[in-house]
């Protein structure tokens, strides 16, 4: 009887739950419609967007917080090989930068040269320097010139500011010059200010020229300047050679205590100029009178 009853009662609900859903759908369609046609349910729909954002935002959480850890969270390899190619390139820049400093110090020097040269009245040839002796007491050095480009022994050798030194092995194609620092070197210099001669002399320090011969009254000071005498041929005079750096007056001896700075840098130069001296040339007017006497001797 309870079970005969039971199932009446399920049989007669079935019918209403059918019901109740043709009734939804129809409802569904007819409120699709209305909102195709009419749109006025755009203000029910975002009032339901805003109502679910948060439920997007729990639901989207995991995801975000999956990928944010993934790109933050990179391994210590990774790192350790992209700091090795950052300093690979630093390097290689660095190295690019040494050689543009290089190349724009090695204009300029070619651009003092090129002033020099102009300013110089003689022939001159610029070379550059192949190497240096490493003997402390031998200041001497190699360069890329010589007897075929018409290089000679004893030829003046200069830079920008002064003079360095001179041939003393002229080969086929390099030459020896030893600088005027050299403790064997010796060059006439006079005094601009007042024309007083002297000879100074290498002292074996590259900073430090010696004037052995001046006596404790003759009129030189710091500061002045001391230029090619032209005496001995060797080198043309007007010159700069060095600057008097110090002098020293001594009462019981007959000649003072002179030092110079050599006016070039002898410790840095690159390039050098050879100076070819010109030889003096003939008076026209002992020229012309020569074969005037000899005519009035013949005649």
């Amino acid at each position: 009887m309870v079970t005969a009853r039971s199932n009446g009662n399920k049989s007669s609900r079935i019918p209403a739950l059918g019901l109740r859903a043709v009734l939804l759908i129809l409802f569904s369609i007819l409120v699709m419609l209305a909102d195709a046609r009419t749109q006025h349910l755009d203000a029910v729909r975002q009032a339901l967007g805003a109502a679910v954002y948060p439920l997007r935002l729990i639901v989207d959480a995991p995801s975000r917080l999956f990928t944010w850890a993934d790109r933050s969270t990179v391994s210590r390899e990774t790192l350790q090989r992209e700091n090795r190619r950052l300093r690979s390139e630093r390097l290689l820049i660095e190295a690019e930068l040494q050689k543009l400093t290089a190349l724009e110090a090695e204009n300029t020097r070619l651009r003092e040269l090129l002033d020099a040269r102009e300013r110089v009245g003689s022939r001159v040839r610029v070379a550059e320097i192949m190497s240096v002796d490493a003997n402390p007491y031998r200041h001497t050095l190699v360069i890329n010139v010589g007897t075929a480009e018409g290089a000679y022994d004893g030829q003046a050798v200069i830079d920008a500011d002064g003079v360095v030194g001179q041939l003393i092995e002229p080969g086929l194609k390099t030459s020896q010059a030893v600088l005027i620092s050299d403790p064997g070197h010796a060059i006439p210099v006079e005094i601009n200010r007042n024309g007083l001669r002297t000879i100074a002399f290498g002292t074996g320090e590259i900073d430090v020229l010696d004037l052995p011969f001046l006596p404790n009254n003759a009129d030189i000071e710091s500061g002045d300047l001391l230029v090619t005498s032209g005496l001995g041929g060797k080198f043309p005079p007007g010159y700069p050679v060095a600057v008097v750096s110090s002098v020293t007056r001594i009462p019981q001896e007959p000649f003072a205590d002179v030092t110079a700075l050599p006016a070039a840098t002898l410790n840095q130069v690159r390039e050098i100029m050879l100076i070819d001296i010109e030889p003096p040339a003939q008076d026209d007017s002992n020229a012309a009178a020569s074969p005037a006497t000899e005519t009035s001797g013949d005649g």
